[in-house]
């Protein structure tokens, strides 16, 4: 593929998968946020990006200007295979959206998300226990990028052995989005093995999410196949990438800032905060809107079919929104972060990430106190969708 064009002006040709903004976006933001908060560029489509908290948080309330039907950061291709009906509840409007989205919530309520914690915890030290004597590993490969997508294999019915094979998958639909190939090859294989075990569940039911779809009814009627197709692709894809993103650049703040993760260590009990604190600061996830109806928006004049990325990121590093926005301060005690979201497509499996996120760093914090970057030149990260390290190779002491 032909390198794109380098940036000149990120307020009026901005790219988000530009190597140094996934290394480090936040000056760009701060910029932005001075100069032009909303900022606008004509690469893929006629895109714009909000920097303000406030603008984030007001576009994703407004479903009457702004549709959740193209959700992608990078727009899809004409080749691209198709979901029949996308991925509800996260890529659809209200009527079906509201419907999907109950189907979903029992399977990440506070009840069930507790059934998972213990094979989290034991999977957690499993994985220490391949490395930890080795006195280094790459605790993005060899620990955060393992521990969702085995959770999600199982609340999925599917073996967690394939947890390779789904990872890579996963990679290819978000991390290599500007690649059509590759998108196009990820997308069709979870296409082809979900039906496939759409129809396995159909004559063998189990207890999971897809089987459960597979006997719901909504107003008397079956949930269409296409339906359960993706509702069962969202869980595989926004369950992985979004969690073990946060887990490694959570592991990569304690690995940076010594204090703080000496801190932990010897308060615990301060962990929940801490973890929203680490969201917000490194908050994962951007999602995209389409404009579906006309609209001035803080002067700039929004039209039918161009996109919106609602940058939860650059939200959370909001100075007028948080005190001290870019400092991580791992007591904060007023921390209305947008790491899930806003609105009625708040992340449905907050609950999930957050035991996990829990889990994975108390695990790696209680065998694994002290711990340095084995190089810091050697930590990579990927964007666009979904930002986080993807190499994190570590020294132990």
């Amino acid at each position: 593929m032909r390198a794109p064009e380098p940036v000149t002006d990120w307020a009026t040709d901005f790219d988000v998968l530009e190597p140094g903004y996934v290394n480090e976006p936040f000056a760009v933001w701060d910029e932005l946020r001075e100069r032009c908060p909303i900022a606008h560029t004509d690469r893929r489509l006629s895109t714009w990006l909000p920097t303000r908290y406030a603008d984030v948080s007001a576009i994703a309330h407004d479903i009457d200007h702004f549709s959740s039907r193209e959700i992608g950061v990078i727009p899809r291709g004409a080749d691209d295979v198709e979901l029949p009906e996308g991925l509800p509840p996260i890529s659809a409007d209200p009527p079906v959206h509201t419907w999907t989205r109950r189907l979903l919530l029992p399977w990440f309520s506070h009840q069930r998300v507790a059934q998972y914690e213990p094979m989290t915890q034991d999977l957690c030290n499993t994985l220490i226990d391949g490395f930890a004597s080795q006195g280094r590993a790459d605790a993005a490969a060899d620990y955060a990028q393992q521990i969702p997508v085995r959770v999600i294999a199982r609340m999925l019915g599917v073996p967690s052995e394939l947890a390779d094979t789904f990872t890579g998958w996963v990679r290819d639909v978000l991390e290599f989005a500007d690649d059509p190939v590759r998108r196009g090859r990820g997308r069709a294989a979870i296409v082809k093995y979900l039906f496939e075990q759409i129809d396995q569940r159909r004559e063998d039911p189990g207890d999971d999410l897809i089987s459960s779809l597979l006997h719901s009814e909504v107003e008397g009627e079956p949930v269409s196949d296409g339906h359960v197709l993706g509702i069962a692709a969202l869980t595989l894809i926004a369950g992985i990438d979004t969690t073990w993103s946060a887990i490694g650049a959570s592991l990569w703040h304690l690995a940076t800032h010594p204090d703080d993760r000496r801190r932990l260590v010897a308060e615990p009990e301060l962990m929940p905060i801490a973890i929203e604190e680490l969201l917000r600061a490194y908050s994962p996830v951007t999602m995209a809107r389409e404009v579906s109806a006309e609209i001035e928006f803080a002067g700039c004049p929004m039209h039918v079919g161009e996109r919106v990325l609602l940058n939860f990121p650059a939200a959370n590093r909001d100075p007028e929104a948080f005190e001290r926005a870019d400092t991580v301060i791992i007591d904060r005690q007023q921390n209305r972060h947008l790491a899930f979201g806003v609105g009625i497509h708040r992340c449905a499996g907050s609950n999930l990430a957050r035991m996990e996120l829990r889990v994975a760093l108390e695990s790696w914090l209680a065998r694994i106190p002290e711990f340095d970057l084995a190089d810091p030149s050697q930590v990579t990260w990927a964007g666009g969708q979904v930002r986080g390290p993807r190499t994190l190779p570590m020294l132990f002491r």
